[in-house]
């Protein structure tokens, strides 16, 4: 690490203290779902993203389409930024037949298997809501973790509870996709 001194760069003003403990920490947490998306997709063509362990299984396709959509869109709410989703031009490249605000819930198993798309484009648009997410939190002063985003609920949800929601259920989503990952390598999808 270069040490800049108490002037800090060039001189001028205080050192850039960097993100605070609590983002290095949320920074690590979303690079560890990151870390699991890449590993998930790595080397898996079409067909192999798109089987379904059963009938109405969630494809890993869908699954690391939806992990991210969520992502994309709770922080785009909670930072107050559009969505990588619209503002990168992901949902015209998609071209999937929903509306520019589905994110997956509540989606049947039909619509579930609708999502038929590369691993370059699944990892593509991951990588830039991961990016935009990491910008977000290292910009993010710790007190903000207490700021209400979401009064819809009792009690309200905080920046801090919402960050942790979405990790949490990025998690369980790239552990299903690797799951899936797994029965495929074994021979145990149905295609």
């Amino acid at each position: 690490m270069v040490d800049l001194g108490p002037a800090g760069p060039g001189g001028r003003g205080s050192p850039d203290p960097g993100p605070t403990p609590a983002a290095r920490l949320l920074i690590d947490a979303f690079g560890r779902v990151s870390e699991s998306v890449e590993a998930v997709l790595d080397g898996l063509d079409g067909p192999q993203l798109t089987a379904r362990p059963a009938a109405d299984a969630n494809p890993i396709a869908w699954l690391v389409w939806h992990l991210t959509r969520i992502q994309d869109d709770h922080l785009a709410g909670a930072f107050g930024h559009e969505q990588v989703w619209t503002a990168g031009g992901w949902h015209e490249r998609f071209g999937l037949p929903f509306d520019a605000g589905a994110t997956g819930y509540g989606q049947d198993a039909e619509e579930v298997g609708a999502v038929r798309v590369g691993g370059d484009l699944l990892r593509d648009y991951h990588r830039a809501v991961f990016e935009r997410t990491r910008r977000s939190l290292e910009a993010m002063p710790e007190h903000e973790l207490e700021r209400v985003v979401d009064e819809r609920w009792d009690p309200p949800v905080t920046l801090g509870v919402r960050l942790i929601s979405v990790v949490a259920d990025d998690l369980e989503h790239a552990g299903q996709a690797a799951y899936v990952r797994g029965l495929l390598e074994r021979g145990g999808s149905r295609g």
